[in-house]
């Protein structure tokens, strides 16, 4: 609701562009840096204390921000946001506990068309609200009382961390697959540090610290590294197809602004059907989430391709609406892919450092797409492909290691 309006808003407090772009730039430099350890942090004191803590302090800084009336204000509102906007990974990590491994993308699928729905729906109704006079100050009171209400409602959920990480501890210990022996210390580390969580959020900041770090260490010698280089070079591929989508169809097929607009929205409402589609697709794959992974990406690489070389705007519209589908699913798998190499134990803190790599993908998209588009408007899709292909190869190098992913899930039933 409040992002579309606050280049606008900034700019009529009288900020220069230069002063807009850094202020902008604040929030996802706090984002890439605060994601990992919220992430561990809501793994060592638990997910309702470290998820109502996002919401009200998120709730705080919409608040200041419907206060800003001088651009140190609107500054000072964006650091609480900045650090502590991570309700979406929590409550994913949330689902993750609460859910069983073999259910976890079809649920994980829902969550992401749910927020889907709100990235369409918010735009359009701070656009209205923007229309009124000092709506930008009313739509940022709407969103401060939107967290508190869902603080109140995660209040009141009925869930027991301590059952479910019990649940979790059990379900890992039978698990008999590949990945097992290569985890082995990640899962201790992340059973002992959520054996605790209630008791823990009342410890000393120091110690709470002291565990996140340990947890953090835990992740970065584990052997993840393929996992995350794969989300990084499909993130990157990803954002360099829309980097340049509404300049390029300008260039290349005369068409208005306007009508690239209506194709992104076009394309979002199909990620949300993709994202309720993906319980049927699973099944189809037999919950095999590696090779799903390894075929929407080459889906996805296949379809940027045919976008760079489209010959007429309606092979653009047809790659645009299967592209919908494979990004969608896309997400989905290597989000699970993480949370079945890392160990569920430690989804808080997988999911932060996922977060966080996908933030240093949207810090390089930028500039890469600048350096290509040099050369041609087509330059950054065909930049991703040769990202796309790259990430495929990963996966392809590393088949073995996942090879008895799909089928360690249903033995664990």
């Amino acid at each position: 609701m409040v992002v579309p309006l606050m280049n606008l808003h900034i700019k009529s407090l009288g900020a220069s562009h230069t002063v807009a772009g850094i202020i902008g730039s604040l929030y996802g430099v706090m984002q890439l840096f605060s994601s990992t350890f919220v992430g561990c942090w809501s793994d060592i004191v638990g997910r309702r204390y470290s998820l109502l803590a996002c919401i009200l302090l998120s709730a705080l800084s919409y608040f200041l921000l419907g206060n800003s009336t001088t651009v140190f204000l609107f500054a000072l509102s964006r650091v609480p946001v900045g650090i502590f906007k991570h309700t979406l990974s929590i409550s994913k990590a949330l689902l993750s506990d609460l859910v069983s491994e073999r259910d976890r993308p079809l649920v994980m699928g829902r969550f992401n068309a749910a927020s889907s729905v709100g990235f369409i729906l918010g735009p359009v109704v701070g656009g209205y609200l923007a229309e009124f006079e000092g709506g930008f100050y009313q739509t940022s009171f709407i969103c401060a009382s939107i967290f508190l209400l869902n603080g109140g409602l995660v209040w009141m959920l009925p869930w027991n961390e301590e059952n479910t990480s019990n649940r979790h501890h059990y379900q890992d210990k039978g698990t008999n697959n590949c990945l097992a022996k290569s985890n082995h210390d990640l899962h201790l580390k992340s059973a002992s540090g959520r054996s605790v969580t209630n008791s823990n959020f009342f410890q000393s900041p120091w110690i709470q610290v002291a565990a996140v770090l340990k947890k953090i260490k835990g992740i970065a010698c584990s052997n993840l590294w393929d996992v995350l280089l794969v989300r990084f070079l499909m993130s990157v591929a990803i954002l360099l197809y829309y980097s340049n989508f509404t300049l390029a169809l300008e260039e290349r097929f005369e068409v208005k602004p306007l009508f690239a607009g209506y194709l992104i929205s076009y394309s979002s409402a199909l990620g949300v059907l993709a994202g309720c589609l993906l319980g049927p697709i699973t099944r189809l794959y037999g919950h095999n989430t590696y090779r799903l992974l390894l075929h929407s990406s080459t889906f996805t690489c296949t379809l940027i391709l045919l976008y760079a070389s489209a010959p007429s705007i309606w092979v653009v519209i047809l790659s645009s609406t299967f592209l919908a589908f494979s990004t969608t699913i896309g997400r989905t798998c290597i989000l699970d892919l993480e949370l079945a190499v890392g160990g569920s134990e430690a989804s808080g803190t997988l999911l932060g450092v996922g977060q966080s790599v996908t933030s240093v993908g949207r810090i390089i998209a930028p500039l890469l797409s600048g350096i290509a588009q040099e050369f041609s408007p087509c330059g950054p899709p065909s930049l991703a492909v040769g990202l796309a292909l790259l990430a495929i190869g990963i996966m392809n190098a590393n088949k073995q290691k996942y090879r008895s992913h799909g089928s360690g899930k249903l033995k664990n039933q």
